[in-house]
């Protein structure tokens, strides 16, 4: 093939943020001598349909299907948020938002209202969320709410359900929340964090298993050094980036613990 291709789909909140993202990883193929394309690939398309495909050189991908091996691919690397609570790792959490007007205090109120996940394959939008019920649970409260919206899909319509007051309570990847904060603040006007769930890997950019192995070195060398190049700063200041860390796939075990968790308690979806 001629070139493998390059997206960033899961944090391009904005035109103008995939933008940015497009601009630094042709500076990471400029350094690591790969040719990659930018591929648009925009909501509401199946993420699972991207990440099966044979030509991937850096995409971005949850580290949940990834542990999963939902596709054959190969971790590089994933960014390091700019946020006090990642702490110069590549670590993320899920907020879970409600309505800045809601009489909600503590995430116990919201139980017995109704809230939403997004797919049964996403970290931040099913499985963190899960996990963070699922000390909740006990065995006369086998459910939580009396309505549970799934298959929301997108970040973007979480945060949209809760406006809208379709759900009363929904999970936000926190990186996510932070970029949108940043480039769309009209969005989370009237939406406030109720509570956080426990630190997670980062979702990494990944090349399918057939990329040469030299390359995708080139290519984690490329991204664990942006952080040190001129051009990096310029771009890492609205993407809100630290910089990036090299993962591999038993990084993200954590995903699969607190999958097999839930499902031994037999809690296989949020309720």
């Amino acid at each position: 093939m001629s070139a493998w291709i390059a997206n960033a789909r899961m944090y391009a909140v904005t035109p103008e943020v995939e933008s940015l993202w497009r601009r630094l990883l042709e500076q990471v193929t400029a350094q690591a001598d790969v040719a990659l394309e930018y591929l648009p690939y925009p909501a509401p398309r199946p993420l699972e349909e991207l990440w099966r495909r044979p030509d991937l050189g850096a995409v971005l991908m949850c580290g949940y299907p990834i542990a999963l091996k939902l596709a054959d691919v190969q971790p590089i690397a994933a960014p390091i948020p700019n946020a006090p609570w990642a702490g110069g790792r590549a670590v993320y959490r899920t907020d879970l938002i409600v309505r800045e007007d809601s009489s909600y205090e503590r995430l116990e109120d919201t139980f017995g209202a109704r809230a939403g996940w997004t797919v049964a394959h996403s970290h931040s939008g099913f499985n963190a969320f899960r996990h963070h019920l699922l000390a909740h649970r006990t065995p006369t409260r086998t459910h939580l709410y009396r309505e549970m919206v799934g298959n929301l899909v997108t970040a973007r319509n979480v945060l949209d359900a809760v406006r809208e007051r379709r759900i009363d309570v929904g999970p936000l990847d926190a990186y996510w929340h932070l970029l949108i904060a940043r480039h769309a603040p009209q969005l989370v006007e009237g939406v406030r964090v109720l509570a956080s769930t426990a630190l997670a890997p980062m979702p990494a950019f990944v090349a399918a298993g057939n990329v040469p192995a030299a390359e995708v070195a080139r290519l984690k060398a490329a991204f664990t050094s942006a952080a040190k190049k001129p051009w990096f700063a310029e771009l890492a200041d609205p993407l809100m980036l630290e910089g990036f860390a090299q993962v591999d796939r038993a990084g993200f075990e954590l995903a699969l613990q607190w999958d097999r968790e839930a499902r031994m308690a037999g809690y296989a979806q949020p309720a």
